[in-house]
Order: structure tokens, then C-alpha cells, then sequence
């Protein structure tokens, strides 16, 4: 077992009964950004804020460096010695991953000009920057977010990997995704406390598969 689902289990014992998702999740993931793909997130409320943790986590080094190619540093340094020695040493590789949740004009454009725009935010830039082979990771702790479920059905129609990310039943996103991460537990708070230690141990196994 990877080590990281290991100390994962040891902390939060409740969380051995979904391992095999957890480690699901990841194969969608891993084989996701072998293939030059990206990630796609979103979610409401803390799910919104776990969205754009989830960003920070991958697009820079967590735990291991994230040193960029000799190769890239003599390209940025052709441009400007000066600059791209600085950059050299300041740059970290990331996995690319989008949080749907910040695109503050586009949101509330869609808002306010759509009728009952906001169930579309989230489906709409999926539309837009979806391509085939990426993954959406689909956070609702209900597992029945109008919005989010949407995105999903226009991920499945772009033939995106959707990784639902939820509690209590799952929901209705239990069934259109291809990985169901569901926190066993019901009050939306302890749900959300769960999921950040399931996201924190994808990060870091996904860090060990690039980076190490």
C-alpha cells in the first residue's frame, strides 16, 4: 500500500473502508498527466475553498522540490541571462489543475445574464477548457450540487474522468462519475474536515509520481 494511504488510515481510521477509491482517484489522475492532461475542480461554499486549495497544493512543490528542466532553464535564459537565471531558481513544475470557482467575471456574467445562471458557471468553463483525457473533480459533500452536477454532464459529454469527491450517499454525482470518493460521515462540516485529508494525500502521492 502506498505509504502516504498508509499514514492517511493510521490518522483517520474511518477512511480505511474507501482506500480502493482513494487509490482509484489517483490511477485516473497519474495516468491523466502522463498523458499531457489537466485537472479540472470545482465545488460550493468550503468546497469552493477546497477547490483552490487543491490548485495551490499541485501547481507548486508540496513536500519535494519541483526543480524545472535543464533544458527549460537554458531556454529562459536565452531569452534574458539575467531574468532567466533568476527564474531558474525560483520556478517550480507544476500539474496543471484549474479551479473553476475564480473566474469572478465570467461567473457572475453567466449569473446575471442567464436565467438561473448560476447552475451553470461550472459547466460552462468546463465547456471552454475541457478537452478529452482531462479530469474533473467534482466536490459536493450533498453529492447533489445543482452546478456541479451539470459540469459533470458536460465533462462526461466531452469524455473527461470525473472523480466525485463527496459524503453522506454520494448523491446523484456517485453515479455519473467514474471514481466516487465518499467521506463516511453525514453533517456537512465533518465531511469537509475528512476531505481534506483525503485531497492532501492525492497531492502527495501524485508529487512522489512526478517529482520524487
Amino acid at each position: 500500500m502506498n505509504e502516504h494511504i498508509k499514514l492517511l488510515i493510521k490518522r483517520y481510521k474511518e477512511l480505511e473502508i474507501i482506500q480502493n477509491d482513494i487509490l482509484k482517484a489517483f490511477d485516473v489522475l497519474k495516468d491523466a498527466y502522463y498523458n499531457g492532461a489537466k485537472l479540472l475542480i470545482c465545488g460550493n461554499g468550503g468546497s469552493a475553498s477546497d477547490s483552490e486549495h487543491i490548485v495551490g497544493e499541485l501547481m507548486k512543490g508540496f513536500k519535494n522540490p519541483r526543480i524545472i528542466s535543464n533544458d527549460l532553464k537554458e531556454k529562459l535564459k536565452n531569452v534574458d541571462k539575467n531574468v532567466g537565471e533568476e527564474l531558474t531558481s525560483k520556478l517550480q513544475m507544476p500539474l496543471e489543475a484549474i479551479a473553476l470557482t475564480g473566474g469572478i467575471a465570467l461567473n457572475t456574467a453567466l449569473s446575471n445574464d442567464v436565467k438561473n445562471g448560476g447552475e451553470y458557471t461550472f459547466a460552462n468553463q468546463v465547456l471552454g477548457y475541457g478537452k478529452k483525457g482531462d479530469v474533473l473533480l467534482a466536490i459536493s459533500t450533498s453529492g447533489n450540487s445543482k452546478n456541479v452536477y451539470n459540469a459533470c454532464v458536460v465533462a462526461k459529454a466531452l469524455d473527461l474522468k470525473i472523480i466525485a469527491l463527496t459524503g453522506k450517499t454520494g448523491g446523484i454525482l456517485k453515479d455519473i462519475a467514474d471514481v466516487s470518493i465518499i467521506a463516511p460521515a453525514s453533517e456537512t462540516y465533518m465531511i469537509q474536515e475528512l476531505h481534506l485529508p483525503i485531497y492532501h494525500t492525492l497531492c502527495l502521492m501524485l508529487e512522489d509520481e512526478f517529482f520524487k
